[in-house]
């Protein structure tokens, strides 16, 4: 069985707030990737949009996560992680892949801060765009979707840890 769990899916769709209490909840450690680029890169995930764009923000983000050698942890991506083929197959490979699903109108409710949040998008590519996109790739990675509209972060918590049997 794998040891990790690997949390998918847009900003603001609750990863790392779920992934904190399934850890705590399972006795799992936890790591947010995105974190770990902040932590590595010295930067925000913003300013290293503002500094070289979207596809190296997503470059760093696929290096990061092919460098994860963990077991008994919760996993919780940064949004673009679905772009990058190898990036999804090294996370399946060590840990069960969930797609935190959440409707466009609950995210759009969830996030006010678009322009300085650090999302990796084109700077042509509207949020609506960027959400139909995304679904796309999440919905094709994931082992176990879940419908995170109308449950809180515990309920989504709750749902996943009887959904993998623990």
């Amino acid at each position: 069985m794998k040891s990790n769990l690997t949390l998918i899916g847009m900003p603001g769709a609750g990863k790392s707030t779920v992934g904190i209490i399934l850890a705590k909840n399972l006795s799992l450690g936890f790591i947010d990737t995105d974190v770990l680029i902040q932590i590595n890169r010295q930067k925000s995930l913003q300013q290293i949009l503002d500094d070289s764009g979207h596809l190296v923000l997503r470059a760093i983000e696929e290096e990061e996560i092919l460098k994860l050698n963990v077991s008994n942890h919760v996993i919780a991506t940064g949004g673009s992680a679905a772009y990058s083929e190898k990036a999804m197959a090294h996370l399946k490979a060590m840990s069960t892949v969930i797609f935190l699903d959440v409707s466009f109108q609950e995210i759009k409710r969830r996030i006010r801060n678009f322009d300085s949040r650090g999302i990796a998008k084109a700077g042509n590519q509207t949020f609506q765009e960027l959400y139909d996109e995304r679904q796309i790739l999440y919905r094709k990675h994931a082992e176990l979707i879940v419908d995170c509209d109308g449950m809180d972060q515990e309920e989504v918590a709750g749902y996943i840890a009887r959904a993998i049997g623990r």
